[in-house]
């Protein structure tokens, strides 16, 4: 089976690597714009804050000669009479399946001299891939102050990180308040409280409407209510647009994005799929790369079963409860905690079985707020606390019962807060979540040390432990070390100091 994968970002790299693992008679040739090696997204906004080092994000995959992967080469056509994509070389792929992963591209608002002939204005960008990472980060020397355009996960995550770098930063938002999707009125005050410790100049209900320049090079912005603010540099995190480029022109339905039925096909043509950013499967699309994901296993899973039970074999319908594991957002920022999951913020439903309680304490900047029905947690905030955090994304992603009075899912993390944050590797049972993002216990992090993986890089590659936010490498390195290796738990990688791991944006 010949495949063509366009795209090899996050998402379109596992599916790679999935099917290849699991199909040993395919043959797959990969189509990325990009140089780099397939890397961690998700981890950008912390190479902004010089947490992380832009060469530690790069994925573990599994090489093989079925691979060809073609770095730097975009995709121009798709030719499904022919059933070929040629390249921007001229050279024509051939497929019996093709694979849409092309993601996403940033937003870029109609800002009045934002442009010029040659591109975005010096001291404007966006932050969507590593070479925009770099461009930021190469500013950061000779700026003094910011401002960042849009307050969601990713604005958050660059304005607090350009703070800690000594910029004077300005967060400006369209809207009323913070994270408007994920949280309420009030989680998203106790969040703004937070930011302005940590030195952010929080500025809602404007926006952006004339960048200017003196010299060609930005030096300040004009908001919409006439205010000006001096700045050197402008970061747009005003989120993103799936991109359809190909499926368009190829004549797939596309609205937001590239439509898709529940096997994440084409209702136009049974032999080409999309999955990641640029799909719009029934369920819609969140903008996380933990649905990205899913949505390759769930590919892989079709196609391997189809070839067990024959071609015309339907995929396994998804069972998920009623809750969705894959929508835990989570915001990576130093001394900013921020965790949401579910139906948090969201109350204006109609369902009266939903049993909510809520705790805010702006002085600490602390809030806590947890959604129960039928005996799950179906939906949770938290603002500064950490282990509260934890252990309720955990309840949440794996389904657990909840107990009788939801009052005690926020008093028991609570009281607990004098012990330690993170039970000791030895006691933890094998079927202890170790990995959030990829779903991996205590127990094959285990047996792979037992096969000889002996740092967190090896256990990343044979496990994928550690390769969404990498909050858990920390935890990895202790097993390491409680195996008799070599790993310093206290330093694996500087993203271990992070708070609690975040999907953002694919």
């Amino acid at each position: 089976m010949k495949v063509v994968v366009i795209g090899h970002g996050m998402v379109g790299s596992r599916f790679v690597d999935e099917l290849v693992r699991r199909d040993p008679h395919a043959e797959v040739t990969v189509l990325g714009k990009e140089h780099h090696e397939p890397y961690n997204r998700v981890l950008l906004s912390s190479v902004v804050s010089g947490r992380t080092e832009a060469g530690s994000l790069a994925l573990p995959g599994a090489p093989t000669d079925r691979v060809r992967v073609l770095r730097g080469v975009a995709a121009s056509s798709v030719d499904r009479d022919a059933r070929e994509v040629v390249d921007a070389t001229g050279e024509r792929h051939p497929y019996d399946r093709l694979v849409l992963a092309t993601g996403s591209q940033a937003r870029v608002p109609g800002i009045q001299g934002i442009a010029n002939d040659r591109g975005l204005l010096p001291g404007v960008s966006v932050l969507k891939d590593l070479d925009d990472a770099h461009r930021i980060v190469a500013g950061i020397p000779k700026a003094r102050r910011a401002v960042v355009l849009g307050a969601g996960v990713l604005g958050l995550e660059v304005a607090t990180g350009l703070a800690s770098q000594g910029l004077a930063v300005t967060l400006v938002h369209h809207h009323g308040r913070l994270m408007e999707r994920q949280l309420g009125d009030a989680a998203a005050q106790v969040t703004t409280g937070s930011l302005r410790k940590l030195g952010v100049t929080v500025i809602t209900e404007t926006s952006v409407a004339h960048a200017l320049d003196r010299r060609g090079v930005l030096s300040a912005v004009r908001l919409t209510d006439g205010t000006e603010k001096l700045t050197d540099m402008l970061v747009m995190c005003a989120g993103t647009i799936p991109d359809t480029a190909l499926g368009r022109a190829a004549g797939l339905p596309c609205e937001r994005g590239v439509v898709v039925g529940a096997d994440l096909a084409s209702p136009a043509d049974a032999r080409v799929f999309a999955i990641g950013d640029c799909a719009q499967p029934p369920e819609g699309g969140t903008g996380l790369v933990a649905q990205g994901w899913e949505q390759t296993t769930r590919l892989v899973d079709s196609w391997t079963s189809a070839e067990v039970a024959g071609a015309d074999a339907a995929p396994a319908p998804v069972d998920d409860g009623g809750l969705d594991p894959t929508n835990v957002v989570r915001v990576k920022a130093a001394g900013l905690d921020v965790v949401t999951m579910g139906l948090s913020g969201k109350f204006e439903h109609g369902e009266r079985e939903l049993r909510a309680v809520r705790m805010s304490d702006p002085a600490i900047g602390r809030f806590v707020e947890v959604v129960v029905s039928h005996g799950l947690l179906v939906g949770a905030t938290v603002v500064g606390d950490k282990q509260a955090a934890s252990e309720l994304s955990a309840m949440y992603t794996r389904m657990l019962p909840v107990p009788a009075d939801p009052a005690h899912l926020i008093i028991r993390p609570l009281a607990g807060a004098a012990r330690p944050a993170a039970t000791a590797v030895e006691d933890m049972d094998d079927d202890h979540t170790v990995c959030q993002c990829n779903s991996v216990p205590k127990g094959r992090i285990v047996a792979a040390l037992g096969d000889g993986c002996a740092s967190v890089e090896d256990v990343a590659k044979a496990t994928r432990a550690g390769t969404g936010c990498g909050d858990c490498r920390s935890v990895v390195a202790a097993l390491i070390a409680a195996s008799g290796g070599a790993e310093n738990p206290g330093s694996p990688s500087r993203d271990d100091e992070m708070s609690a791991p975040a999907l953002a944006g694919a």
